[in-house]
């Protein structure tokens, strides 16, 4: 049975110390995982948050996102350098904490759209930063998953064929793909199939629905896409993502105008409600 989790960005924009009791609501609403939404990663009390996760029964993995002054693909060493040594120490706190994934986009801020096609130049340094990150990584147990996101978000990677090559070209097992629904609504022919096509490489999933509401109560086929990762043998976890709307800086950059749920305690209850009958 795939296990089900929900990110934590649903209620606040960054995990700390602070938001522990979001963990008891993770649990009560029926999640074996909790994807922690994590920015901060030199202020995270891992202890705390360990025995947190242990004691509500829960999984843990993470999300986050390059800073703005990050890339791998930059033309500058030093850029490279720092983001490399960013992702280290962010994958290497997340293993004081339990986490067994490390998700998001890590090639390049989201958002950074020089305005032309990526050259082969940049597609290198994305091979060798992610190479390097996961040889100063590896004795972790932390896979680092590369996302690819719709082209208004990035022009780098966009498509599951494109994750696919890059993750072949970086040839190391402490790195994998992530597989967003939302995204690949947008990039992808078919979605199922897009999934089927990353084989082994596949190593997380985010369940969103098409406008980020309430999953079921869109267009994504949710019930072919876990027919599809039960046939893949997926050993993962599945992890509903949404993002808190009363949040300023996260509407920002989600470009969420409206309330698309109640609240988010009934956003996770009736996510549960609905994916708990996909996945048996």
């Amino acid at each position: 049975m795939i296990p089900l989790g929900i990110n934590t960005m649903v209620w606040t924009g960054s995990f700390g110390a602070a938001n522990l009791r979001l963990l008891e609501t993770i649990r009560a609403a029926g999640f074996e995982v909790a994807e922690l939404g994590i920015f901060d990663f030199e202020s995270l009390d891992c202890s705390t948050v360990r025995s947190a996760l242990k004691q509500n029964g829960l999984g843990c993995t993470a999300t986050s996102a390059l800073p703005e002054d990050m890339s791998l693909l930059d033309s500058d060493a030093e850029v490279r350098r720092r983001t490399v040594e960013w992702l280290r120490r962010a994958i290497e706190t997340l293993a004081e904490v339990g986490a067994r994934v490390l998700a998001g986009p890590f090639y390049a801020p989201v958002g950074y759209l020089p305005g032309r096609r990526r050259t082969p130049a940049e597609w290198q340094r994305a091979v060798d930063g992610l190479r390097q990150v996961g040889e100063l990584t590896a004795g972790t147990d932390v896979r680092l998953a590369i996302e690819p996101l719709n082209r208004f978000e990035t022009y780098f990677l966009n498509t599951a064929e494109d994750a696919l090559h890059l993750w072949r070209a970086v040839d190391h097992p402490s790195a994998g793909v992530l597989f967003d629904t939302f995204h690949a609504n947008i990039e992808e022919h078919d979605i199922c199939a897009a999934l089927q096509s990353l084989g082994p490489s596949l190593c997380h999933v985010h369940l969103s629905e098409n406008d980020r509401g309430i999953p079921g109560t869109g267009h994504i086929p949710f019930c072919h896409l876990f027919e599809t990762l039960k046939s893949m043998d997926y050993a993962g976890a599945a992890v509903v993502e949404s993002f808190a709307t009363t949040i300023p800086e996260i509407a920002r950059a989600a470009a969420i105008w409206r309330d698309l749920y109640p609240s988010s305690d009934r956003f996770a209850v009736d996510s549960m409600a609905f994916l708990s009958g996909l996945r048996t």
